[in-house]
């Protein structure tokens, strides 16, 4: 039996199809909420447009069979199990109060805002809009004011957020309908 993607009933016979330009494969009730597709080999010649060989000559082909046996030796170990780690997982966030502790460690240094942005070589006006919480640092500006301020912006990333999605489906995965609500 098969888990569908989408509601998480089991599921003898899925159904592979597109939903919003993602393949999932699903039981026969939601599969009226995408196109069916029917040919796993149409559906990925169809599929380059982020292809690297296409463009390419013979070295370009060349050069995608080196990615793609080094795409495959590293999904190899172990992926069922454990989710691809990407770009996001090293990142560290903006904690949520950025704005109240840059406010309060200016202040505590006695500067103005103008001061402060004079001394960052920025703008008062985005140190204003960032002490309101209506922008985010670029990474530039966080490290300026977390080094003249001697303050963190910066939280760990994603453990509190993972911890908020224990649970699942009674094999632990995740389905879209554990996340959307339907409106039916």
């Amino acid at each position: 039996m098969v888990r569908c993607e989408m509601c998480g009933d089991s599921t003898s016979s899925p159904k592979t199809v597109k939903v919003e330009g993602a393949e999932l494969q699903v039981c026969g009730d939601c599969a009226d909420f995408g196109t069916e597709v029917r040919d796993q080999s149409s559906s990925s010649s169809t599929s380059t447009k982020y292809s690297t060989s296409s463009g390419g000559s013979s070295g370009g082909s060349s050069g995608s069979g080196s990615s793609s046996s080094s795409a495959s030796g590293g999904s190899s170990g172990g992926s069922s199990q454990r989710r691809r780690s990407d770009m996001f997982d090293d990142m560290d966030e903006v904690v949520t109060d950025y704005d109240e502790r840059i406010r309060t460690a200016r202040e505590d240094t006695g500067l103005s805002q103008a001061d402060l942005a004079n001394e960052l070589n920025e703008k008062a006006s985005l140190i204003r809009k960032l002490e309101r919480g209506e922008t985010l640092p670029s990474d530039e500006v966080q490290t300026k004011l977390e080094r003249h301020l001697d303050i963190s912006l910066s939280g760990g990333a994603g453990a509190d957020e993972d911890a908020e999605w224990e649970g699942g489906g009674d094999a632990g995965e995740y389905t879209l309908g554990d996340v959307v609500k339907r409106k039916d």
